[in-house]
């Protein structure tokens, strides 16, 4: 299945996609609104892992454009902040199924992946 990690921490990011390509995932990543964009634009991921805060754009947007581009796409939104601690991003984006700390174990996300996830 493919995945799209959408993280402005790029060693974060690479540790999440090795341990999913360790488990026979395609893992692509993009460091901002743009390229995260863009990357759906060319491709459909069956789930997106979404940092809630974004250094170059929303993710919010984000997840409208996937909502939008591909319907059956799955956002698993990680944070560090207490933004949206209350669970209103369930209620802002129809795709979000699970909102999870920055800090949760790759093997954790791995298996949240592997649930939410629509095959290709």
């Amino acid at each position: 299945m493919n995945v799209l990690i959408v993280q402005n921490d790029a060693k974060l990011g690479n540790i999440w996609q090795r341990h999913l390509q360790r488990h026979d995932h395609v893992a692509d990543i993009a460091l901002d609104q743009d390229s995260a964009i863009q990357r759906l634009h060319e491709q459909f991921y069956s789930i997106i892992i979404l940092d809630v805060v974004l250094d170059g754009g929303s993710a919010i947007a984000v997840a409208d454009y996937a909502s939008y581009r591909h319907p059956d796409a799955r956002v698993i939104f990680v944070t560090n902040t207490s933004f949206f601690s209350d669970g209103s991003i369930f209620q802002l984006c129809a795709n979000a199924c699970a909102f999870v700390p920055t800090a949760t174990q790759p093997e954790d996300l791995t298996a949240m992946v592997e649930h939410y996830a629509k095959t290709d």
